[in-house]
């Protein structure tokens, strides 16, 4: 049986933390998918085919130690979860803020479906402050993004900001 895991998100954009917790759920399953949540209310900087684009570049390199599948989705988790048959959802978790929100969205999670299990990795203590929105705070104030994103997103998001 394959196990296959989902690890869902915005990814707008995509940093290190995410290819952290990507490389690290790769171990885990035989298939993850990676949904990029279509989430017009969050207002993303970068359009969904770039965002996919982008995650499917930047994860092309663990293809040997699973199959992984980034492709958009729209509505419920959990609908979405039932129709990749995804056995697992994969949260990272950076601060105790994050465990109650997560903590919360897992019990829900869990009245509508029960076969599905949520597994949560730490971030990274490199990787620990980093969130998508502060990325793109720093590029747009014209601060050093490159410890935070790949050298590749780092160019796209600066072009994005007006900086590149």
């Amino acid at each position: 049986m394959t196990r296959v895991g989902l690890y869902p998100g915005t990814f707008d954009p995509i940093h290190n933390g995410h290819t952290d917790i990507i490389g690290r759920a790769v171990k885990l399953v035989d298939k993850l998918v990676i949904g990029v949540a279509i989430n017009a209310g969050k207002g993303p900087l970068f359009e969904l085919e770039e965002r996919v684009s982008i995650l499917r570049e930047a994860t092309q390199h663990l293809n040997d130690r699973a199959e992984i599948v980034v492709q958009p989705f729209e509505g419920l988790l959990m609908h979405y979860a039932r129709e990749i048959g995804a056995q697992v959802i994969v949260r990272g978790l950076r601060a105790v803020a994050d465990f109650e929100y997560e903590f919360q969205m897992t019990a829900m999670n869990q009245q509508l479906d029960r076969e599905v299990e949520t597994v949560f990795l730490m971030a990274d203590p490199r990787h620990q402050a980093i969130s998508s929105k502060l990325v793109k705070e720093i590029a747009v104030l014209g601060g050093d993004i490159s410890k935070f994103v790949s050298p590749t997103i780092k160019d796209a998001l600066m072009a994005k900001v007006g900086r590149g």
